[in-house]
């Protein structure tokens, strides 16, 4: 499992964060260009939403113009290629189907690298974490219900990666899920329809936090974990899916990645500030202050 000593720091890689933004920094894009900066990357970003937000949550949003959004990636991108990509809060369906646009011209490229004269079998692609941040933990509506399935059609296809929570997970399969059994049966089902994702179901907020890793071969893995009782667990999720994409840029495998990302949030929450009225962030920079 790659550590913080990584050799990123001596010639740092860019990632890139598309999400939206926190005002109160415990979320969003702050939390994934903290947590790229703590494994010693370059974080670059672009915003899907603004918020009307504090630590006691979520009282409005703004979704971005999705043209604006897409020529916003474009420009970035161009002179910033990423080698890693997280994905956060989209705030509208069309938000999604312009990072669906961006993401199937950004993956082109690599569809056509050759080795030799040999087409490679696989695509060259770097990693593509998703996280489907559909609701905020007060309750808040970050993507209209009635987008979930242009989420299914448009871009869970074209990530590599996803990491519902719960709650998340049982939106996305429409079933109940209230127990690890049930998580498990969901997970399958969500990958019966998308085969070629590495889905991760984290289980955080729950007094046995077992995560789950179902490979694309099918292979399950559970991380158990210990309940960390604390009040600062605002963007707990953020971290997570943003920790994961630096494990694997970093090129752990995805056991380890996973496994990596898991303790640095543990540790994060651990150490965490006691900071504002509500859930407060974390701190992500626990190793090094």
């Amino acid at each position: 499992m790659s550590d913080f000593s990584s050799s990123a720091a001596a010639a740092p890689r860019t990632l890139l964060t598309i999400a939206g933004h926190d005002p109160s920094g415990g979320a969003g894009i702050t939390a994934d260009l903290r947590t790229f900066s703590a494994h010693r990357f370059y974080g670059t970003s672009v915003l899907t939403a603004l918020t009307v937000q504090s630590t006691l949550g979520v009282a409005e949003v703004l979704p971005a113009d999705p043209g604006f959004l897409r020529r916003a990636l474009d420009h970035l991108t161009a002179d910033l290629p990423p080698a890693g990509i997280k994905i956060g809060m989209l705030g509208s369906a069309a938000a999604a189907a312009s990072i669906a646009e961006f993401l199937a011209a950004f993956r082109s490229p690599a569809k056509r690298a050759t080795k030799g004269n040999q087409r490679t079998a696989e695509p060259l692609l770097p990693p593509i974490v998703l996280d489907p941040t559909l609701r905020s933990t007060s309750g808040a509506d970050l993507l209209p219900p009635d987008a979930i399935e242009s989420l299914h059609r448009i871009l869970l296809p074209l990530v590599t990666w996803v990491t519902p929570n719960w709650k998340e997970l049982s939106r996305l399969t429409a079933l109940p899920v209230e127990s690890l059994a049930q998580a498990e049966a969901a997970t399958h089902a969500l990958a019966q329809r998308h085969p070629h994702l590495h889905i991760v179901t984290t289980a955080g907020d729950h007094s046995q936090p077992t995560d789950l890793l179902l490979l694309p071969s099918g292979e399950v893995h559970r991380y158990a974990g210990d309940h960390i009782e604390s009040n600062s667990t605002h963007g707990t999720g953020c971290a997570f899916s943003s920790s994961l994409l630096c494990h694997l840029v970093l090129r752990d495998s995805p056991v380890e990645a996973v496994r990596g990302a898991k303790h640095f949030v543990a540790e994060a929450i651990r150490n965490a500030p006691n900071l504002g009225h509500g859930k407060g962030p974390l701190n992500l920079f626990w190793h090094i202050l």
